[in-house]
């Protein structure tokens, strides 16, 4: 008895260490053309989840243009490289979620957002304004 209640710690043991983590470094694409539009740092502060642009990729204007025109709140003209997208988003089972916790910096829109691990290398970010949503899937940054 003792030898399968060891075998079974073991094994649970194996499991809870190769548990998957969301923080890291993500890119995500553009919808239509699938170019690479930016790189996610997605990390963890205080028990919640953020996420900040870290690199931004095949800009149509200069670098020094890309600042949040449509932001309503503090971030309104500031920097979209370096700045702050996802905000406080909490843990649930295997998902993240929060409530004006995903920022579009392209139209200053505020989304209800959730997330989670497809796989370690495939992340979904999904964004809901009431019952729409929309899905992205970004890629681990390798």
């Amino acid at each position: 008895m003792l030898k399968y209640f060891l075998i079974f710690l073991f094994g649970m043991i194996a499991l809870s260490s190769t548990a998957q983590a969301i923080e890291g470094t993500w890119e995500s694409y553009d919808d239509s053309s699938g170019e690479l539009k930016a790189e996610v740092k997605i990390y963890l502060k205080n028990g919640k989840l953020y996420g900040k642009i870290v690199a931004l990729h095949n800009l149509k204007i200069a670098l020094k243009d890309a600042k949040c025109y449509y932001c309503t709140d503090y971030r309104k003209n500031q920097d979209v490289l370096g700045m702050e997208i996802m905000t406080a988003l909490v843990k649930s089972g295997d998902e993240w979620s929060g409530k004006k916790a995903l920022l579009d910096p392209n139209n200053g829109k505020l989304y209800d957002a959730k997330l989670w691990l497809v796989n370690e290398d495939l992340l979904a970010v999904r964004g809901y304004i009431g019952w729409f949503f929309r899905t992205q899937y970004w890629i681990r940054k390798k």
